[in-house]
């Protein structure tokens, strides 16, 4: 149409070309949207649990659209469908099932509000304390409450709300490791080692507390707490081995005794987690150049050292040539 000298219409098909390619691209995620909404729909059956709550949740992302002034009447334009639309579809299928009117498990429920405290007091300490006033003296509460105050700079009250929470169960191993934190993170690494200590034990040995640990005994300058600090952390990134911050503290241990060719096996690790390439190839390449060849920190220092230098190669050709900057 162009050719023939109708521009303006040559531009409208291929704006209408354009169009029918974002519509089918935009089609196919709120597929794909539709999908996940029917396989929590599923999922909450298997489970035994009411959908009730997936419905209340969007309905809050519908009140949403409503202020946002989303009135779109289809979802044509949009990447998801309509929160209209999601209800509609997800109502007669939870409304059906045999759990819709099973009451929330209470032990359940209690892990939830907890998670919601503790979250609240991380992310906005201020919102906490009003949200959890110090009338409130439920385990959530003290829990929020207990955050809001370390991050807040009250570390006195931070302890007392960590003590209410292990005078109700001095056996769980997250009270342990809020006390253990608070302490740590206060400048007491000494105090802090029998409560995390002891987290570590009824947690089952969680990498994260198992990295506080660690964390804690490195800050002793103890030497004598080095060992223990090694093995802790070892078994940690071995549990867990996408924990940046295990890996530092790793690496530091490793320096301290004497040993910078795993110190910086350890550095390239926390590198390349961290999205680093250019330091984790650096570290890796030291790595390689004091660890035995064919052991199995060699070969994982190999590794990171090839994936590394092809990031750095999509973006910088000095790294294409023969494997070498």
């Amino acid at each position: 149409a162009m050719a023939a000298g109708a521009g303006d219409a040559g531009m409208g098909i291929m704006m209408a070309g354009q169009r029918a390619a974002l519509g089918d691209m935009l089609a196919f995620t709120r597929a794909q949207e539709a999908t996940a909404d029917a396989t929590a729909a599923r999922l909450l059956s298997k489970a035994g649990v009411t959908g009730k709550g997936l419905l209340d949740f969007f309905g809050k992302l519908q009140n949403h659209e409503y202020r946002l002034a989303i009135y779109s009447k289809d979802s044509f334009d949009r990447s998801h469908p309509l929160s209209s639309e999601r209800v509609q579809a997800l109502q007669q299928k939870l409304r059906a099932d045999a759990s819709w009117s099973k009451p929330v498990d209470a032990a359940l429920e209690s892990r939830f509000e907890r998670v919601k405290a503790k979250l609240m007091g991380y992310v906005n300490p201020k919102q906490a304390v009003i949200n959890y006033p110090e009338s409130d003296q439920s385990v959530p509460a003290h829990y929020a409450r207990a955050y809001a105050y370390h991050l807040g700079g009250y570390p006195d009250k931070a302890q007392s709300e960590a003590d209410a929470l292990l005078a109700a169960d001095p056996d769980d191993p997250f009270f342990l490791e809020l006390k253990g934190q608070i302490l740590l993170e206060d400048g007491q690494p000494q105090e802090a080692i029998p409560p995390l200590r002891e987290a570590v034990e009824r947690s089952g040995n969680a990498p994260m507390i198992a990295a506080m640990l660690g964390h804690a005994l490195v800050e002793t300058n103890d030497p004598k707490n080095f060992a223990e600090a090694k093995q802790i952390l070892k078994v940690a990134v071995n549990r867990d081995n996408e924990d940046p911050f295990a890996w530092y503290q790793l690496g530091i241990i490793y320096d301290r005794e004497g040993d910078p060719a795993r110190a910086s096996l350890a550095t390239a690790e926390r590198n390349n987690l961290e999205g680093n390439p250019k330091l984790a190839l650096a570290s890796a390449q030291m790595a390689l150049k004091g660890i035995p060849p064919g052991t199995p920190d060699y070969l994982r220092a190999q590794d990171i050292a090839m994936v590394s230098r092809a990031e750095l190669a999509k973006k910088d050709k000095r790294y294409r040539k023969d494997g070498r900057e």
